[in-house]
């Protein structure tokens, strides 16, 4: 193919940016193809090569342009964002993706196929970590969520956490795009293969072997989410009542915790004592999402968890709002319920940051309680974000969503039980093994987003150092 964009390289060029696009739509989003994530990027890596800088550059970023429009209904439609901002939600990983894109080509070129392979991934999850530090939306659309149906490729995360999958998940397309290119040595090129293949092989060696441990105890757990709307207090009234009784089918099923959405009540609503009542009646644990304004000067999205013969709720406040969207004054704090099992709680977005993760872990929890609500569209991401947190840090998950999902998960990341609230009433009951579950990345935190970083820096030396004549 000639080096520059000519005829002859245009259908190429097309095609390659056509087949990206195709694969990040269909690969990313609100419920990818995990499969298909793995080969979006290898037409323009392919690409990258034979042709120009500026011609390999712009495939990458209208491949991933053109494929990131596949958000617009979701970010626009549901969440209401303006144009601007989607704009940057799309440009902004185009824009990284041709970055990688031209280290990929520049390494390549020089002749060090194994760094081209890692450019890639080593680019990718370095700025994806950096973006997670300051962002407030945290890990919000990392590359490693689209792979929560391939369990074995995701137990990674028990030592590297998320950075771990979305590493695998790009280093594949690399390796492959540096097979095809002739401009480095065969010995350079078998090398990079022979990296890329054995640590996806160790991999999915792990993952196989972490599925197989068994639960050390059992809990049966209950959860409901009703999408009765209150427009009066008889309405209240009978909402409340319809809670209660689900609550009643559920302990009859056996559970012996139920859990609501977030601020499915509000902390003046006179039916809150009768949970309690319930909970000493049935020996029950009830969860209820609770939009709090006891404090007028400090309203609050808290979770209140009444227990058989406790004097008072235990309670947590919100950590990680919504913003734009959440007025409430913020939690400062975490919480764990006395005995066994050891119970953590949680609410909606902590769930996409780290930081809730660690704190859980240090505590030796081995099941989180999470009230939440999704945008309909978007309750099979956001639930297995929340999920992810379980694998890295080695806890059970329920989770209970208004417009969302119902989820019953194990620290392995299995999902035991599932039900949608995306558009009607949804309850479910399910027995969710525990275990004793201490992961590496709870110990050590981001110590690859880190490697990834030095990396990074080594990458680049490589590709600016200047080759002797």
């Amino acid at each position: 193919m000639a080096s520059r964009l000519d005829r002859s390289a245009m259908p190429a060029w097309l095609a390659a940016t056509a087949l990206t696009a195709l694969g990040w739509w269909f690969g990313s989003g609100v419920q990818p193809l995990w499969w298909l994530t793995w080969l979006a990027p290898l037409p323009v890596l392919w690409l990258a090569p034979r042709v120009r800088a500026r011609w390999a550059a712009l495939a990458a970023f209208a491949a991933y342009a053109i494929g990131g429009i596949n958000l617009w209904g979701y970010l626009h439609g549901y969440i209401g964002l303006p144009v601007v901002a989607i704009i940057q939600a799309v440009g902004t990983p185009a824009l990284v993706l041709a970055l990688c894109v031209l280290l990929f080509r520049r390494l390549l070129l020089r002749g060090y196929a194994l760094a081209a392979a890692l450019a890639l991934p080593v680019t990718w999850v370095a700025v994806e970590y950096v973006n997670n530090l300051i962002s407030p939306h945290g890990t919000f659309f990392n590359v490693g969520y689209t792979q929560m149906d391939a369990l074995a490729v995701i137990q990674i995360a028990a030592i590297t956490g998320l950075w771990g999958i979305g590493f695998l998940v790009l280093l594949l397309p690399a390796a492959i795009a540096v097979q095809t290119a002739y401009v480095a040595s065969k010995r350079s090129r078998m090398t990079a293969a022979a990296t890329a293949a054995l640590l996806i092989v160790v991999t999915f060696a792990y993952g196989s072997w972490r599925l197989q441990a068994p639960a050390t105890a059992t809990i049966r757990v209950g959860l409901v989410s009703l999408q009765e709307r209150a427009r009066s207090a008889a309405d209240l009234q009978a909402r409340d009542a319809h809670y209660a009784d689900v609550i009643k089918r559920l302990a009859d099923a056996g559970a012996r915790i139920v859990l609501t959405p977030e601020t499915s009540f509000a902390s003046d609503d006179a039916y809150l004592p009768a949970f309690a009542k319930l909970a000493n009646q049935r020996d029950l644990t009830v969860g209820i999402g609770v939009d709090s304004t006891s404090d007028p000067r400090a309203e609050r999205n808290m979770l209140m968890v009444f227990r058989p013969g406790a004097m008072s709720p235990a309670t947590y406040n919100k950590r990680h709002l919504l913003v734009g969207f959440e007025h409430y004054v913020p939690g400062d704090s975490y919480t764990l319920l006395e005995g066994t099992p050891r119970i953590g709680l949680a609410i909606c977005k902590d769930m996409d940051f780290h930081d809730t993760g660690h704190a859980y872990a240090a505590r030796h929890a081995q099941l989180l309680l999470v009230p939440a609500s999704d945008f309909t569209v978007d309750g099979w991401l956001h639930s297995r974000m929340a999920i992810m947190r379980g694998v890295e840090s080695g806890f059970a998950i329920a989770r209970a969503a208004h417009s969302g999902r119902l989820t019953l998960s194990d620290d392995r990341g299995r999902v035991l039980a599932e039900a949608s609230s995306e558009q009607h009433n949804a309850e479910l009951v399910g027995d969710l093994p525990l275990r004793e579950t201490h992961t590496l990345y709870a110990q050590w935190g981001d110590w690859f987003a880190w490697l990834d970083l030095a990396g990074l820096i080594g990458l680049l030396g490589l590709a600016l150092y200047p080759l002797p004549r």
